[in-house]
């Protein structure tokens, strides 16, 4: 299935990548000399990314990422609101999302983030690690409610 361009992964150029890397590396130096400029660099980040990280994301960035994938993460959407986005849309989401993961895609990322800024389920992405179908998975996610307190 095709989907929509408003829930594909946002093209990111190799110059907002590769200022967006040499930015996170900064970042990292500065909290390692001086924790409060570091602090300072980090919401100057967020505010131009839209993002929400905290001081150890940039500590820690290559913890589960390369450089590479965490700029280009940086430079998307942090929570990729799509309102009308259909049942038949998260099922191929959630294709898309097993097979990036399973091939190393980096736009896997992209679906994850998509997928759980789309239901209410808070354990989303955990969901969709069951051994089901997309189509199970999908409405297991859309017959989440919260619990009104």
């Amino acid at each position: 299935m095709e989907l929509r361009r408003e829930l594909l992964p946002p093209p990111v150029s190799a110059g907002r990548s590769a200022e967006l890397g040499a930015e996170t590396e900064r970042i990292e130096a500065l909290l390692r000399e001086d924790e409060e400029a570091g602090r300072r660099a980090v919401d100057a980040f967020n505010a131009a990314t839209g993002h929400a990280y905290g001081p150890a994301a940039f500590l820690e960035w290559w913890a589960a990422r390369d450089l590479a994938e965490f700029a280009l993460e940086a430079a998307r959407p942090a929570w990729p609101r799509v309102s009308d986005v259909t049942r038949d849309e998260l099922i191929e989401i959630v294709r898309r999302l097993r097979a990036g993961y399973a091939t190393g895609d980096p736009d896997a990322d992209h679906y994850r983030l998509l997928l759980e800024a789309n239901v209410a389920h808070p354990q989303a992405f955990q969901v969709t690690e069951q051994d089901a179908p997309p189509e199970r998975i999908v409405d297991e996610l859309l017959a989440y409610r919260p619990i009104a307190l």
